[in-house]
């Protein structure tokens, strides 16, 4: 079993939760965060020091205060430490369940397991380790088909970035020149332009400020 484990909650009652969970599963090697910048420096003064964190199970969203943070959600936070470590086991732990959140937690940030909080939340936490620390995938039932969907409305890395860009106040105009600048493709006006009538449609927008709207409030963006 885990050896080491980093909690990143920044709800008590959640985190306590969470620690019983692997104290049931006789891990009491482990330690708690309130904030996702302070995982992130605990993970890496642990490789430093050459003892690494053997597992982080994280929350998604967390409450923002009068403290700036360089990772704002648990979502960044899981990209950025796969992308430097990516032998760090990693559970999503959070009360999100749309199937496109899901698939960017795990296919797109590369997540080990996404459990959602809720009234089995902590069994399937419990499964989720043991699954883990075999080498498996883990999803909560409520959430097993999100990687199997497939569906014309997907929207894809290219989509958010457009998005992102439209959300900056940048115009088509401005997004074409700022993906050409950076080597991306397609950039042209015209297929900026078809791409985001393709999201409208997709997400039933009316404008494109109803598309960011929209796109925010799925957490897309």
């Amino acid at each position: 079993m885990f050896k080491k484990v980093l909690v990143s909650e920044d709800l008590g009652s959640i985190s306590n939760g969470i620690i019983s969970v692997l104290e049931a599963l006789y891990i009491d090697n482990f330690q708690q965060v309130q904030y996702c910048d302070d995982a992130y420096l605990k993970i890496k003064k642990a490789n430093q020091d050459g003892q690494p964190f053997d597992l982080l199970i994280t929350d998604l969203s967390f409450k923002e205060d009068h403290r700036p943070q360089k990772y704002q959600s648990g979502e960044t936070l899981i990209k950025a430490l796969k992308q430097e470590y990516p032998k760090l086991n990693i559970i999503a732990y959070s009360i999100e369940d749309r199937p496109q959140k899901v698939r960017a937690v795990i296919q797109g940030s590369n997540a080990n397991a996404y459990v959602c909080k809720g009234r089995n939340g902590l069994k399937e936490l419990d499964e989720a380790v043991v699954a883990v620390f075999n080498g498996q995938t883990y999803l909560s039932p409520q959430i097993a088909t999100a990687l199997r969907e497939s569906s014309t409305t997907e929207i894809d890395d290219y989509d958010i970035e457009i998005m992102q860009l439209l959300a900056k106040g940048l115009s088509q105009e401005e997004i074409s020149r700022d993906l050409k600048s950076q080597n991306k493709s397609p950039n042209s006006l015209s297929a900026i332009e078809k791409r985001i009538v393709k999201l409208r449609t997709n997400l039933n927008a009316k404008n494109t400020i109803h598309l960011i709207s929209i796109a925010k409030d799925l957490g897309l963006i």
